[in-house]
């Protein structure tokens, strides 16, 4: 089973693998959601949960679905 920290550590990397493959920077994606380069950068790395609404808003951007994003190898 995986546990909090490694599921947290996943989804930013996720988050990072799609955001590389739409061939966009931390500062590209960070300004399409309205958020700071460093809140984003935190989200990757797992410094930093997210609310619900900024999920969507990923998803919707990165144009994956939210289970994409939750997808735990």
């Amino acid at each position: 089973m995986i546990n909090k920290n490694n599921k947290l550590s996943q989804f930013g990397k996720n988050i990072a693998k799609y955001r590389k493959q739409k061939k966009l920077t931390q500062n590209q994606l960070a300004e399409l959601l309205d958020i700071t380069r460093e809140h984003l950068a935190k989200i990757e790395t797992a410094k930093r949960g997210i609310s619900i609404n900024l999920l969507f808003k990923i998803s919707e951007t990165l144009e994956v679905s939210e289970k994409e994003l939750f997808d735990f190898e």
